[in-house]
Order: structure tokens, then C-alpha cells, then sequence
């Protein structure tokens, strides 16, 4: 993999969701990822993008044989990534010590949803009840509705894998100036409401004063919201500064003077009545066609599916295909050291023998190892 990670190596132990996210941003800018699987694990789908760009070697990290291969490895290597429950990775004998012992420069990457310390931190939860005790979920939604769950981009990707990402790399370069590693403590629960720094400063200066769905970002404005066009589907609208505004209102065919003004939130509801029935007139690409070249800040709302193919997405080609899948390209973008394609996800064990190769062993000892089970 080229790219301005070209030399990073890690090693990450098989996990779900946000920590091969994480691991898959360091692949895609080019870091060299191996991932350790389990012995007689599944083979790799088409749909496991997040498993793209890496080697992948099975080991059995319940034997001591398999326990000193990856300590090998991590003799040799700058960042290990797990995602456990706290103390997990100490049981298996892959806890922070005992690879820092081996590796005194190991930055030690620990993805988990509550983090390392405090009253959750050995309790099972997910994505959503990570946001919830952050204060993400309950601004998100409809006034009189409850909260609208976010998918899991809030807490595994957005406040999970790439912060973890982002800890990893502060570590690294850290460590340039120290000549020492450490541990990342990244948890969901930080990361989710590290991403609410916004609304706290918004609800400080009393930008925010009304309860969900009645401020301005979160569709309580009629200028920036979601409107259902003729053919059923929908068109985002944003006009928040004024002169954006204007043109939005000049698109929509709407006079400046024949609708309420915006800037009482007692015509909101009015307002919206207004922009509601213009947009029920034409079609979602209608609209987008008509927006086109302006600055009215009105997009047609793709579903992932339709996404690669939207003309400014494949101009810039924000999407590749990898396996023959279409999914998001690596980002973001380096003018000189521009990241390849990223490689197919690989089978559970596929670069086993190469791996194992590299930190010394025979092709014989390889095979022994497969023939005990403690590789695969």
C-alpha cells in the first residue's frame, strides 16, 4: 500500500466494527495491518469491506505456542490494536506489559465502549447505549418524537474508530520525540460526546434553547431540514445565512415577501407549510437539477446505493470498487503520497506461512504448527 503511512506497521487482533475501522483508516493511508485471526475463524466476505487492505494470519491465542508468535511479532512492530473487554488481553497473555515488555516502543491501541476505568467498564453495552450516556442520541429527532437512532456512525465509526485512529497516530509521533510507547485508551462513550463539543458551546451561549427538533440544526428550522418531493423522495435543505436563503427561496419559486420571516420562530411552523408544498411539486432530481450551480445549498438525499453514481461523488471518485463491491475511497487525500486502491479483504489466514516467514520460522516449523492446530 502506498500512502503517507507507508511503513507504520500494526498488528491488530481480530475485533468487530470499530476497532477494524480504526485499523482499516491506518491500512487505507498506507500502514502495513496484519491481522491476527482465530484459528478455523470464517473466511472473508464480499460485505466485510471494513477487512479491506490487510494480511491475515490464524493463530490460536488460547496456547502459549500462539501467545509467543504474536508477542514476536509485536517485537517488530509499531501499533497493536484490541478490542476486548477490560483485562481480556491480559488473560490471554497480550496485555499492554507483556507486549511493552517485548517492545518498549509499542504504541497499544485498546478499543472499547465504556474505556478502561470507571463503574461500566466491564459491562457489555453498544453503539447505542454508549451515545445515549454521552448526551448524542436524545438531541437527535423529531420534536414530540422520541430520539431517532443514528445508525452506529455516532458511536462505533465516528466516536470509536476514527478516534481511535487519530489516538494511535498522536502516540506515534509522540514517541518520535520520547523514544517511548504507551497505551490509547479510546472509548466510545469519550469519543461520542467528544463529537457534542458543539452543541455544548451552542447550549452555553443559548443558541439551543428548545428541546429536540426545535433548534436550528436539528430540523426545527424550516431552512434546514428534509422535505419529501413529488416522487417520494427527499431533498436537503440548509440555507442558513441569508443570502443562501434568497436563492433557495428564488429556486423554490417562493417570493422573498410572500412568506414568513424566518427569523421569528413563531412563523416556523408556517414557513415550513410553505417550503413543504413548493418541494411536493417537482421530483427529488428535478430539484437538484434546478439547485445545480447555485448557491440555494439544496441536495437530493441519495441512499448509500445511489451515492456512488452522483455525478460530484464519481467526479472526484469518493467511491471505489474493491472485491466488486462499491464502497467509501480511502480519505483524506495527500497530494504527494496518494493511497492505492485498497486490497480485497483477506481469507482468515491467508498470509499465515508469509507472516510467519518474516519473523524467522522454516517452512517446516510452519507446518508443524499448523499440523498442532496452534496456526492456521
Amino acid at each position: 500500500m502506498a500512502g503517507p503511512l507507508e511503513g507504520l506497521e500494526v498488528v491488530e487482533l481480530a475485533g468487530l466494527a470499530p476497532a477494524p475501522f480504526g485499523c482499516m483508516v491506518l491500512a487505507d493511508l498506507g500502514a502495513s495491518v496484519t491481522r491476527v485471526d482465530r484459528v478455523g475463524g470464517a473466511a472473508a466476505v464480499p460485505g466485510d469491506v471494513l477487512g479491506r487492505g490487510r494480511r491475515s494470519i490464524g493463530v490460536d491465542l488460547r496456547r502459549p505456542e500462539g501467545v509467543d508468535l504474536v508477542l514476536r511479532l509485536v517485537a517488530r512492530s509499531d501499533v497493536l490494536v484490541e478490542g476486548f473487554r477490560p483485562g481480556v488481553a491480559e488473560r490471554l497473555g497480550v496485555g499492554p506489559a507483556q507486549c511493552l515488555a517485548r517492545n518498549p516502543r509499542l504504541v497499544y491501541g485498546r478499543m472499547t465502549g465504556w474505556g478502561q476505568t470507571g463503574p461500566l467498564a466491564d459491562r457489555a453495552g453498544h453503539d447505542i447505549n454508549y451515545i445515549a450516556v454521552a448526551g448524542a442520541l436524545e438531541p437527535i429527532g423529531r420534536a414530540g418524537a422520541p430520539p431517532t437512532v443514528p445508525l452506529n456512525v455516532v458511536g462505533d465509526f465516528g466516536g470509536g474508530g476514527l478516534l481511535l485512529a487519530l489516538g494511535l497516530l498522536a502516540a506515534v509521533y509522540e514517541r518520535d520525540r520520547s523514544g517511548r510507547g504507551q497505551v490509547v485508551d479510546a472509548a466510545m462513550v469519550d469519543g461520542a460526546a467528544l463529537l457534542t463539543t458543539f452543541l455544548h458551546g451552542m447550549s452555553a451561549a443559548g443558541a439551543w434553547p428548545g428541546g429536540r427538533g426545535e433548534n436550528l440544526l436539528d430540523g426545527g428550522a424550516p431552512f434546514y431540514d428534509v422535505y419529501e418531493a413529488a416522487d417520494g423522495k427527499y431533498v436537503s435543505v440548509g440555507a442558513l445565512e441569508e443570502k443562501f436563503y434568497v436563492e433557495l427561496l428564488a429556486v423554490l419559486g417562493l417570493a422573498d415577501g410572500d412568506v414568513p420571516s424566518r427569523h421569528d420562530p413563531a412563523n416556523w411552523p408556517a414557513l415550513r407549510t410553505r417550503i413543504a408544498a413548493a418541494v411536493a411539486t417537482r421530483t427529488r432530481d428535478e430539484w437538484a437539477a434546478l439547485a445545480e450551480g447555485t448557491d440555494a445549498c439544496l441536495a437530493p438525499v441519495l441512499a448509500p446505493g445511489e451515492a456512488p453514481g452522483y455525478g460530484h461523488n464519481a467526479e472526484r471518485g469518493a467511491f471505489v470498487r474493491v472485491g466488486g463491491v462499491a464502497q467509501p475511497a480511502p480519505a483524506p487525500r495527500f497530494d504527494r503520497t496518494p493511497a492505492d486502491v485498497p486490497a480485497p479483504p483477506p481469507v482468515v489466514g491467508e498470509h499465515t506461512g508469509v507472516v510467519l516467514g518474516e519473523l524467522g520460522l522454516t517452512v517446516e516449523e510452519v507446518a508443524e504448527l499448523r499440523r498442532a492446530g496452534v496456526v492456521g
